[in-house]
């Protein structure tokens, strides 16, 4: 379910092995992110899944979202939601983190990832496919296990917060002098 302009709408889950963010734990990471002045367009949803973190941000007012998924079949499922809530502003590409690259050019703001709880090296993937095409002042926010303990940097940003729900939490990354900023 998603807040927003699309209040109340219910996405469509892809069949397989992906692991939808709660609505509390989405809720928690939307409620940071704005509260920080991080919520800006334009966005990248790696490991998209659903789409249900992009989709989100759609709604609170981002302008544009590239949604980065491996699965074709799951795009497609990306696709149908963007339709479903009727949200503009959604680019759908099949691409393995890692190894996708951004079109030459193309900064992003905003960097939200769920990537699978097995994945052993999410981190430097994420790393991998947004080196170099951030904004200034992006933030990253990076979905991962409870139990394990996020790096204190990735893509040049400082590990600003990490809050766990349940068996989830969230790693919030900014840029080192804005999280300084913040601490004064």
């Amino acid at each position: 379910m998603i807040a927003g302009s699309a209040r109340g709408r219910e996405l469509t889950q892809p069949r397989g092995a992906t692991r939808p963010t709660s609505a509390r734990l989405r809720e928690a990471l939307f409620s940071m992110l704005e509260a920080g002045g991080l919520l800006r367009s334009p966005a990248l949803d790696l490991y998209a899944g659903s789409g249900a973190l992009g989709i989100e941000a759609l709604s609170r007012g981002v302008e544009r979202c590239t949604f980065v998924e491996r699965s074709r079949r799951t795009c497609a499922v990306i696709t149908e939601n963007l339709q479903r809530v009727d949200l503009e502003g959604g680019t759908v590409v099949s691409g393995t983190v890692g190894r996708w690259r951004p079109e030459a050019g193309e900064a992003y703001a905003l960097v939200l990832a769920d990537p699978p709880y097995d994945d052993a090296a999410p981190w430097a993937a994420i790393e991998a496919s947004v080196a170099d095409s951030l904004t200034a002042d992006a933030a990253i926010a990076v979905e991962h296990e409870a139990r394990r303990t996020p790096p204190d940097q990735l893509a040049g940003r400082q590990l600003w917060r990490d809050r766990k729900h349940g068996d989830s939490a969230v790693a919030i990354y900014r840029p080192a002098s804005a999280a300084r900023e913040d601490e004064e």
